[in-house]
């Protein structure tokens, strides 16, 4: 019989998918500035001001321009 907590933490993912605005571009990758305030250097490609996904430091792709809203738990 398997392991039911081993096999519900292998459904959640290790490192979370971010959400920021391209700051700054430099070779290879950009500056994001992400929602809380903090940035971070990410490699891959984007533009000035683009809204782009982060996970691992590098950027997944382009981010849908919504309003992000936090909820505390």
């Amino acid at each position: 019989m398997p392991n039911l907590y081993t096999e519900f933490m292998r459904l959640i993912p290790t490192a979370p998918l971010l959400v920021g605005v391209v700051d700054s571009l430099f070779s290879g990758g950009a500056v994001v500035t992400l929602h809380g305030g903090g940035q971070l250097r990410a490699r891959g490609t984007a533009s000035m001001g683009q809204r782009v996904y982060v996970r691992d430091g590098v950027i997944e792709g382009e981010a849908p321009a919504i309003t992000p809203v936090d909820i505390e738990v």
